[in-house]
């Protein structure tokens, strides 16, 4: 299954490019489905149809879904939300208010990662488009799976010993309600199809990242931090579509002046992404809205091609061994200085990169388990850090 992840700064075009190449997979015959993710829901409204919370069909070999967090809750995780809801009254909040405090921080991005295993797993569809939300919320759905399965190791199995000694001693003492086992059970089994989330995830012969922005210098930058973020992730970013790109037969002294400046942002797009497939959309005299103008972005975008294309497999992360013996992890790092890095050694055999204002931890595999780590450099748009095995 190929799974296209669409990303870029609020206000480039992203839903009607993600809308566009859904619909030219779909009229090329591949199985599609668009989901979108970002609460502030606009691919109904770009397609021109009318969208509830269940998946809808558009078009032929085209479903679509704009996720809706308080069904999927309801539907799919009652259990945690009761108990969610339970604790919240006993804490004194009451009615809509504990609905509302049951949707934790997230949770969206739990039900698109899930809604893409289980997409996986049935083969129903060829191809998965992710319409996300602004660049900050889709670096938490990157992050999701590693950040989850650390929070669940560390709080929920210590808590899920104690909690039958807890149920027959505290239990009976505490004004609040403990998590019953099926809310433990649900939590766990959540642990594991994280862990699959996060292969499909770091899959780059399958799964990649199709950053959107305009040739301005405001999304030009977001996007140079997003690569370079999506790069920490171990996320596959392919391609670089430019939208809203103004066409040289413009008239008039105000559209003349803009699209120079735009040529200049144009050449700064072409340097900074030198070695990635660029795309360009134009700008259009009238809105994009329905099938027939998203298939004619589509014809701007793609032409004759497939959307379906890798354009690039190579994986921002892979480890090497040295001519003198010692084993270099190489993460790809655009745009970023050493200065920007902060390394450290973490527990459990992982080591801690803090970059920006993101923070990652990468488990290492078991060959370097008490590895002694010497040290990191810059090289080549590259973080290399070294380990010599004991």
């Amino acid at each position: 299954m190929r799974l296209i992840i669409y990303n870029g700064k609020g206000g480039v075009g992203k839903t009607s490019v993600s809308a566009a190449t859904a619909l030219r997979l779909a009229k090329m015959g591949h199985r599609t489905i668009i989901m979108s993710v970002d609460t502030a829901h606009s691919l109904g409204d770009s397609l021109d149809v009318k969208m509830g919370s269940e998946i809808v069909n558009v078009a032929p070999n085209l479903d679509a879904l704009e996720l809706d967090i308080i069904h999927e809750m309801k539907t799919k995780w009652s259990a945690i939300k009761d108990y969610l809801e339970a604790f919240m009254v006993s804490q004194g909040l009451e009615g809509i208010t504990a609905d509302e405090m049951a949707i934790m921080p997230g949770m969206e991005m739990v039900a698109a990662l899930l809604y893409v295993l289980t997409f996986k797993k049935e083969g129903k569809y060829d191809v998965v488009i992710i319409d996300t939300a602004p660049t900050g919320e889709t670096l938490r759905l990157m992050s999701f799976p590693d950040v989850s399965n650390w929070y669940i190791d560390k709080v929920f199995t210590i808590l899920s010993k104690f909690m039958g000694i807890a149920r027959m001693t505290i239990g009976r003492m505490v004004d609040f309600p403990l998590p019953t086992k099926e809310v433990m059970n649900t939590v766990m089994e959540l642990k594991d199809q994280m862990k699959q989330c996060k292969e499909i995830l770091e899959d780059s012969e399958n799964t990649s990242i199709r950053l959107v922005l305009n040739p301005e210098r405001m999304a030009i930058n977001e996007t140079r931090r997003s690569y370079a973020y999506m790069c920490l992730y171990n996320k596959n970013v392919e391609c670089i579509i430019v939208n809203k790109v103004l066409p040289d037969t413009v008239d008039g002294e105000f559209l003349k002046t803009k699209l120079e400046e735009q040529k200049n942002y144009m050449r700064m797009i072409a340097e900074s992404f030198d070695g990635l497939k660029v795309m360009n959309a134009y700008m259009l005299n009238t809105e994009i809205r329905g099938i027939e103008r998203l298939e004619g972005l589509a014809d701007m975008i793609f032409g004759d091609s497939d959307p379906i294309e890798t354009y690039s497999t190579e994986s921002p992360m892979r480890f090497r061994t040295a001519k003198d013996g010692t084993v270099e992890l190489v993460m790809k790092m655009p745009f970023v200085t050493q200065e920007q890095v902060e390394l450290f050694k973490g527990k459990e055999n992982t080591i801690i990169i803090h970059m920006g204002s993101q923070r990652r931890t990468v488990s290492l595999p078991t060959s370097l388990s008490g590895a002694e780590l010497l040290g990191a450099e810059f090289g080549d748009g590259c973080l290399i850090v070294r380990f010599r095995r004991e």
